[in-house]
C-alpha cells in the first residue's frame, strides 16, 4: 500500500526511535555487516551522525516515525525506512523531499546493498565513483552517486 505522509522534522527526543529504525533497516538490508560493526555504528548514529545532518521523517497515523533521512551540504547522508513500512513509497517521498527542498544531489550507497542501489538508480541517480572502504575505513565499498543533470533540472 502506497502511503503519502506529511514530512516532519524529528526532535532530539526522537533519536532513540530513529536509532531503532536505523538498526532494524540495516539488519534487514546490510547482511554483509557483522553484528559488532552494526552495534558500533548504532552508537555513532546516536552520538554523532544524527546531530551532523538536517533530519526529516515520516510518521504513521499514530505519530510513530516510519522512516527518516538526513542531509548535509547537498548530500543525503542517511535514508532508512522501518522494515515494516518498506514498499509503501516512503523512501521515494523522503528522497524527493531531500532533493526538492534540501538541495540534495549526491549520496553514497554500500556496493553490497543492491536493493538500495537499484532504488537510487531508478530515482535518477547515477554512479560517479567508488571507494574501496566506508567512511570508517572498513572494507565495505561505497558507490558515490549524483542526481543526473536532467533530473536536477526537472526538480529545480
Amino acid at each position: 500500500m502506497r502511503q503519502h505522509s506529511v514530512i516532519h522534522t524529528p526532535k532530539t527526543s526522537d533519536y532513540p526511535a530513529l536509532a531503532r529504525i536505523w538498526e532494524a533497516s540495516v539488519r534487514a538490508t546490510h547482511d554483509f555487516l557483522p553484528d559488532s560493526y552494526i552495534v558500533l555504528l548504532k552508537e555513532l548514529v546516536l552520538t554523532r551522525y544524527l546531530d551532523a545532518v538536517m533530519l526529516i521523517c515520516t510518521k504513521d497515523s499514530r505519530q510513530r516515525i516510519t522512516g527518516f533521512a538526513g542531509v548535509a551540504a547537498g548530500k543525503v547522508e542517511m535514508l532508512f525506512i522501518d522494515p515494516q513500512h518498506r514498499g509503501q513509497g516512503l523512501g521515494r517521498q523522503l528522497l524527493g523531499y531531500a532533493v526538492e527542498h534540501m538541495n540534495a544531489e549526491e549520496l553514497d550507497v554500500n556496493e553490497q546493498n543492491p536493493q538500495a542501489l537499484g532504488f537510487y538508480l531508478k530515482f535518477g541517480f547515477e554512479v560517479i565513483g567508488r571507494s574501496a572502504h566506508d567512511g570508517l575505513g572498513q572494507p565495505y565499498p561505497l558507490l558515490h552517486l549524483r542526481l543526473r543533470q536532467q533530473q536536477q533540472r526537472c526538480r529545480g
